[in-house]
């Protein structure tokens, strides 16, 4: 009988193994994260980068958990319009200051760290989330560039890192969210300098959360792909710029392609609270970087075509996006990514 038949296979052996391991291995995964959650309240929280952009989503997310927050940028005015936005945020409970620092000053990341245990306390989460894009083909590009964003996306969470080790473990852990980029998983067309930074980030990140482990101190390594953070007016573009601004900015701006910075800040603060090594943001992220997995030859070719399609000029002059505006990138096309960059300081 059919009704028979169907019955033995769901009770065979060889059915029942595999779904009882999945069962257990997700029952176990749900058990750990409920009895490991991090409770963000009352922590005291480090936020680079937090004075705009996906930075700001950031500490507005903490400062809602109740953590008490620091943000971290090099623009004292930037600064001072993301603190009038975040302080009414807070209660009399947890409080939000800002540093002015530059992360590729080594000596000044001690001073900044120093400074926030002055005003806060102790240190028990730090998100690396500074980033600078500069965008442009490998001629218009030189060594400088590289070095430039090294010392801001490997160099400086490096030096964050250790420079808070030993607040977290004196209070039995913490919580460290290195902000990536899909572009640390697959080398992104006219991002060269950007990407080979950022898988540095990466392979830092998943050594420094197996190197912290045994000291209750949690490092995830997030991976996000395009978001609407309103960042495309303050990346650097070089050779032919206002064509090399155009296609950024209108990607930026796809719901199919890019997701909010709201919902991306609110995943990885999720993801501190239960302690997960390694999250990939968005939809289109997620697929790239499964191709990038599985068929990384042949992502590798298909990223040299779409290279062959796009702007060759080799001009190595750096404009700002807003320096680069046209009628197609002030159209209805890019309309989200301009409500975001109101929302987030990026103006």
């Amino acid at each position: 009988m059919p009704g028979k038949s169907l019955v033995g296979t769901l009770r065979s052996p060889r059915l029942l193994a595999p779904v009882a391991v999945a069962l257990g291995t997700l029952t176990g995964a749900a058990i750990f994260r409920r009895f490991n959650r991090y409770n963000l309240v009352h922590r005291n929280a480090i936020v680079t980068g937090g004075s705009r952009g996906l930075g700001l989503e950031i500490a507005r997310v903490l400062v809602a958990r109740g953590s008490s927050v620091a943000i971290i940028a090099r623009d004292p005015l930037e600064l001072e319009r993301a603190l009038t936005d975040l302080k009414p945020r807070a209660t009399r409970k947890n409080r939000v200051i800002g540093v002015v620092c530059d992360l590729h000053d080594g000596k000044g990341i001690n001073e900044m760290l120093n400074t926030v245990r002055l005003q806060l306390g102790p240190i028990d989460v730090l998100v690396n989330n500074a980033g600078a894009i500069q965008v442009g083909p490998l001629d218009a590009m030189k060594p400088e560039d590289f070095e430039h964003e090294m010392q801001l996306h490997c160099y400086a969470p490096m030096r964050t890192m250790l420079g808070v080790r030993d607040d977290m473990r004196r209070r039995g852990g913490g919580r460290i969210a290195n902000i990536a980029s899909i572009g640390g998983v697959l080398s992104v067309p006219h991002l060269l300098p950007y990407s080979a930074s950022k898988f540095a980030l990466v392979g830092l990140s998943q050594g420094m959360h197996a190197e912290l482990a045994r000291d209750q101190i949690v490092v995830s390594t997030i991976v996000p792909g395009l978001m609407r953070t309103g960042s495309p007016m303050n990346a650097t573009f070089k050779g032919d710029a206002k064509r090399e601004y155009a296609w950024f900015k209108v990607s930026d701006s796809l719901p199919l392609l890019s997701m909010s910075a709201q919902r991306a800040a609110e995943q990885i603060v999720a993801a501190l609270e239960d302690g997960k090594p390694y999250v990939v943001l968005g939809l289109s992220a997620k697929l790239a970087a499964l191709a990038a997995g599985l068929f990384p030859g042949l992502m590798t070719r298909a990223m040299a075509l779409v290279t062959s399609l796009m702007p060759q000029s080799a001009d190595p002059r750096s404009r700002f996006g807003r320096e680069a505006e046209t009628s197609l990138t002030s159209s209805f096309l890019t309309a989200a990514t301009r409500r975001a960059a109101l929302r987030n300081n990026e103006c």
